[in-house]
Formats: C-alpha cells, sequence, structure tokens
C-alpha cells in the first residue's frame, strides 16, 4: 500500500530531504513537476519545509545553511535510514569507519537525526522517529519509490551498512551486477557499482520518484529548466530517467512496471 502506517524497521530509507540555495524555487519546481504542497516552516526548524502529496508528508525541502566556518553543503537529496537509537547507530557507524558530519541532535519533539558518510564517502542520514515516523506515503505517482547506493566498493558498503545497521546487501535475482538492500527478509533498496556512472562522480545516494509517464514528466522537468542526465530507458524494473532540477541536485524517476501477481 502506498500509504505508510507501521513504523519503519531499522536501516529502511524512511525520508529524503533537499537543502536548497533557493528553497522556495525548489518547493515551487517539485509542486509543479510532482504535485506536492510545502511552505516554509517555523524559524525554530529553520524554515524547513514538509512537502506533501495529498496531505501526506512525502519529503522535506530546506534552506541551504552551512555551520559557522564551514562550506555550503552540497544539492543533493538525502537519504535518511531509519533507527530506534540514533546514539546507538552514531556509536556504530564510528565504529564501522564511518565519518560523522552533523553528530546526533534533537528536532524538536519530532525526533532525532545526524547525517554521516559511509567509508567509500556516501552522505546519508539518520532519523529516529519521536513525534514525526518519516514518509507517511511511498511507491505511487510522485512518491518516493526506491533509493540506491552507488559505492565504489560493494564488499565494504555490505560490511560496514551490516556493522551499522543490520542491513543485509545481496545480488538481486534477475538483475546483473545489482545488489538488493534487505531489512528483515524484504527489498528495500538496492545497491550499484560507481563504476556504472561518469567518471569523476563520487559515492552517494540516489533517490528515486515513481511517475505515471516517464517522458511526459522529463519534458516538464526541461521546461522549468532541469537537465537530463541519462535519458529515458528500459530495465529490470521499469523505465527511468536520472535527471538533475534546476540548482543541480540529481534524482531519478521511474514508471514501475506492473508487479507479478
Amino acid at each position: 500500500m502506498p500509504e505508510v502506517t507501521k513504523p519503519y524497521a531499522t536501516g529502511t530509507p524512511c525520508w529524503i530531504d533537499l537543502m536548497a540555495k533557493d528553497q522556495q524555487a525548489a518547493l515551487d519546481f517539485y509542486r509543479d513537476l510532482l504535485g506536492w504542497q510545502g511552505k516554509p516552516g517555523p524559524a525554530e526548524f529553520g524554515g524547513y519545509a514538509v512537502c506533501e502529496l495529498d496531505g501526506r508528508a512525502v519529503a522535506g525541502i530546506g534552506p541551504a545553511m552551512a555551520p559557522e566556518g564551514q562550506p555550503e553543503p552540497p544539492t543533493v537529496w538525502t537519504t535518511y535510514l531509519a533507527t530506534t537509537d540514533a546514539q546507538a547507530t552514531q556509536d556504530a557507524i564510528v565504529a564501522a569507519g564511518g565519518n560523522l558530519i552533523v553528530p546526533v541532535m534533537d528536532v524538536g519533539k519530532l525526533g532525532r537525526m545526524l547525517v554521516a558518510a559511509d567509508p567509500q564517502g556516501a552522505v546519508f542520514g539518520v532519523w529516529q522517529a519521536v513525534g514525526f515516523a518519516g514518509a507517511k506515503v511511498v511507491n505511487q505517482a510522485g512518491a518516493l519509490t526506491w533509493n540506491e547506493l552507488h559505492t565504489s566498493d560493494v564488499p565494504a558498503a555490505t560490511a560496514f551498512y551490516g556493522e551499522a545497521f543490520g542491513i543485509e546487501i545481496e545480488p538481486m535475482e534477475g538483475a546483473k551486477d545489482y545488489w538488493a538492500l534487505r531489512v528483515g527478509g524484504k527489498d528495500v533498496g538496492g545497491v550499484t557499482r560507481l563504476a556504472n556512472d561518469p567518471p569523476g562522480t563520487p559515492a552517494h545516494w540516489l533517490s528515486y520518484f515513481s511517475v505515471d509517464d516517464v517522458e511526459s514528466t522529463v519534458d516538464a522537468l526541461v521546461r522549468r529548466g532541469g537537465t537530463v542526465l541519462a535519458p529515458p530507458f528500459d530495465m529490470e524494473a521499469g523505465r527511468m530517467t536520472v535527471v538533475a532540477d534546476p540548482q543541480g541536485a540529481p534524482f531519478a524517476m521511474i514508471k514501475p512496471k506492473p508487479m507479478q501477481s
């Protein structure tokens, strides 16, 4: 079901957000492209906007802010992995060789979060839900449908995410040179080799949004100033494309194949 009614299991992607140089322009772009509704939030949360699709939380967009003396963060979508104990997960990340970017912090009464990078440099967030569980709708047009790790070292990533979150990374059946992220025996994301990306691309997590028609959505994206990084193509899971928004944040869009009954 597209609506999420149960807590996310530890290690499952549960939220994504974007820190944009022009927050309002980003809100307008994703409203027009994917049908999201959102507006800048309270000052106590830095103006962070929780975007909704059909009245249900789908993603966050905030204004890019850099700590004093630090460079402005890159304009990218960040994947957050669920946990029931952010501090314990932070300790596990460090013990497994990860690097902290934003140490554990409270986000009002909503939850606790941190941002880290795995040993290969892929940046991700961690979310411990308190008053806010994460995305309330997934796997429908306009919503997040897949999270994919692009890594230079699949065995090392397998060891790191296994130690830090209990995630299993195993070859995906029917997909050559592709691995599944599994939590509790359920596929919750994918892993691919960084060698499949353009030279110089750093390790990263890529967010996939579901759409009803890839070509028409790409046309709409280009009209609104977005860029096509990989033109639409067919693959095992459906028809997809990789694009970037007008501020440079990359993401994928896919029309998934119908589920086999």
